[in-house]
């Protein structure tokens, strides 16, 4: 299925041209699912996720070689679009636009690109904030940055992952780890989204892919300090903060053990939804047909979470 940044694209489009619509961030040690997380699933790829890195060439073989200036890269793309639209006329395959797309967009991006990750002009203090350059908040502290400088130009939605929090094991010391390594710079982008004034239409959501057992998971009876906890899908939070939230507040509630949901439960199609309605939707309109049906991104459920709304 495609995932909630090509949703969002799809809808919404760009106000950059000069950078993708869905741009993917990523630190930590590998994230699980890999290209999944970010796939534009039966929607055109153009609407997929593209990765970034947080030093060098944001992507890879962006620069040109050695022999290749602007004028023969523009020469030669233009050679390619031509020859891809003759064959797009003869078969009417509509992957053969987006990929007429990402060789334009990349062209754009040679120069827009090095320009996005060059921190030369951010102020020392706004640097500090981040902890850009310190540890260890260093490489998460730069995509956090990152992130702030592509909403100022106009990139719609940005995924930034962290990896790993599947803290089976040696959960005392690994989630401090992670912790250290996030707090500092969520913090950052929050205060300078708000500094700038970009927090009011920028939506921040804070979350993983589900929450973790409230009893110990012990794989080595052995070491002591071993002990983790495993998947739990019942009951976990998320935050959410800018764009249309109230802040301040706590919805919901778990049992006193924090194993199951006993009050004001917000189901994953009800977050979705009300996320929508943040960026301008409405979830059961956004659709695209696939396979004989329309489909959405809420599927056939989800209902807005008023109480989350300003």
């Amino acid at each position: 299925r495609p995932t909630l940044g090509a949703w969002t694209v799809y809808g919404l489009g760009s106000e950059s041209r000069n950078l993708p619509g869905f741009v993917v961030l990523t630190s930590g040690a590998g994230t699980s699912g890999g290209a999944t997380n970010f796939s534009s699933g039966f929607l055109p790829s153009s609407f997929q996720g593209t990765p970034f890195r947080s030093s060098g060439d944001p992507i890879l073989y962006l620069s040109n070689p050695e022999g290749i200036d602007p004028n023969k890269q523009r020469a030669t793309i233009d050679a390619i679009r031509k020859m891809n639209e003759h064959h797009q006329a003869r078969t009417g395959d509509v992957e053969i636009a987006s990929r007429v797309n990402s060789y334009e967009l990349a062209f754009r991006m040679q120069m827009a690109a090095p320009e996005l990750v060059d921190f030369s002009k951010e102020k020392p203090e706004t640097l500090e904030l981040y902890g850009v350059g310190k540890e260890p908040t260093d490489q998460f502290a730069r995509n956090c940055l990152l992130a702030r400088r592509m909403v100022e130009r106009g990139v719609r939605f940005i995924q930034i992952m962290h990896a790993s929090w599947d803290d089976h094991t040696k959960l005392n010391r690994n989630l401090k780890k992670n912790c250290d390594i996030t707090d500092r710079p969520t913090g950052a982008l929050i205060a300078d989204l708000k500094r700038l004034g970009l927090l009011d239409s920028t939506l921040i959501v804070w979350g993983g892919e589900f929450g973790r057992t409230p009893m110990q998971e012990v794989r080595d009876t052995k070491d002591p300090d071993g002990a983790g906890r495993d998947h739990h899908p019942n009951a976990y939070s998320m935050w959410l903060a800018g764009g249309g939230i109230r802040g301040g507040q706590v919805i919901g509630a778990t049992d006193e053990l924090g194993f199951n949901i006993t009050r004001d439960k917000v189901h994953i199609h009800d977050l979705q939804a009300t996320i929508m309605h943040c960026l301008g939707f409405d979830h059961e309109k956004l659709t695209f047909r696939h396979m004989g049906r329309d489909f959405r991104l809420t599927d056939v459920e989800g209902k807005i979470v008023h109480q989350m709304l300003t």
